[in-house]
């Protein structure tokens, strides 16, 4: 993969990978909800937002003269997490491009002028990352190299909550329409620190990777999650790798990022119908509640830690590649 710009944007970037494919730039019109409640219930109070992101076409194999134009790609919407859009994003997205799949590698940080929410993730709430993921899908929906009806999403620790959350109808149903969405997800050593009370996916395919070793997020309440979602009937999975850290995909050694601030041990935060936070102390739906009302709650009580480890060792990363080609390529085809 050659990138040959170095801006901070990353849609100032030019990002060519080995089989000569360039990103393409799209903007996504989006917003920036206060909290669940306002992307559920009132959302002509949200404010807007526009962020965008990079569309990766496969190279386009040969047909003969007067062949028929084949029906659009299959896509996956790579979301990133804490440290924004980095190398190993973009290496997930053109290995899925050299199997056939289009990818799409969103930015939410860059037009919030945000680069990183490791130490602070309250700077934009965990709704609008997942209203990100399904604004982006109705933006490539409508593509004609796109079909709609393979578009799955790819998100990595708070980009894998997102996508969780994107799938969740009682959240998909309000931002796009009863039954649109995404076909399937993949969330990567996601927080499920919010959940809906009734987490049904529909028709939507999960798949979650995590290593049993993660201290950012908790193993514990995202087995809880999962299991939560396959009691209303959803077709979801979990693989955990033992002895794995977070972000274990990455190609680097683990290493301790010693200014993170994390809550892996902290309540369950649950979500109403309406998408009203249920404090964990009160038990009762608050439309006003935020994230930060949420994460002050937490740290008051205890579970604040600074410092988390993240990398991966030996075949970690080649093993997260592997089950990755398989999932999409069982979900969406390629």
């Amino acid at each position: 993969m050659t990138t040959t710009t170095t801006t901070a944007r990353f849609r100032d970037r030019t990002v060519t990978f080995a089989s000569a494919v360039t990103g393409r730039n799209l903007e996504v019109p989006s917003a920036s909800p206060l909290n669940y409640h306002q992307a559920v219930s009132a959302q002509a109070e949200m404010s807007r937002a526009v962020v965008d992101g990079k569309l990766f076409l496969p190279a386009a194999a040969p047909r003969p003269p007067g062949a028929a134009r084949p029906g659009g790609w299959p896509l996956v919407i790579v979301v990133p997490g804490s440290l924004g859009v980095d190398a190993t994003h973009l290496a997930h997205a053109e290995t899925l491009t050299g199997a056939g799949l289009a990818v799409f590698v969103l930015d939410s940080f860059g037009a919030r002028g945000i680069t990183s929410t490791v130490t602070n993730q309250t700077q934009y709430s965990f709704a609008g990352s997942a209203w990100d993921v399904l604004a982006a899908w109705r933006v490539l929906s409508t593509l004609p190299e796109i079909d709609a009806t393979r578009i799955g999403a790819q998100g990595h620790s708070r980009g894998g909550s997102a996508v969780l959350t994107a799938a969740t109808r009682r959240f998909a149903d309000a931002a796009l329409g009863p039954g649109l969405g995404l076909a399937a997800v993949l969330a990567a050593y996601p927080w499920s620190g919010h959940q809906f009370l009734d987490p049904a996916v529909g028709a939507t395919r999960i798949r979650v990777l995590m290593g049993d070793r993660d201290d950012w997020c908790s193993v514990q309440q995202v087995q809880g999650h999962v299991q939560a979602i396959r009691l209303t009937g959803g077709e979801v999975s979990l693989r955990l790798f033992g002895g794995a850290e977070h972000s274990f995909d990455r190609a680097m050694p683990v290493f301790r990022i010693a200014d993170a601030r994390v809550a892996p041990g902290a309540p369950t935060a649950y979500l109403a119908a309406d998408g009203a936070y249920v404090h964990p102390l009160t038990g009762r739906a608050d439309p006003a509640l935020t994230d930060r009302d949420v994460a002050v709650y937490g740290l008051k009580a205890g579970y604040g830690v600074r410092g988390a480890s993240l990398g991966g060792k030996d075949s970690e990363a080649t093993e997260f590649r592997d089950d990755m080609l398989t999932f999409w390529s069982e979900a969406l085809g390629g």
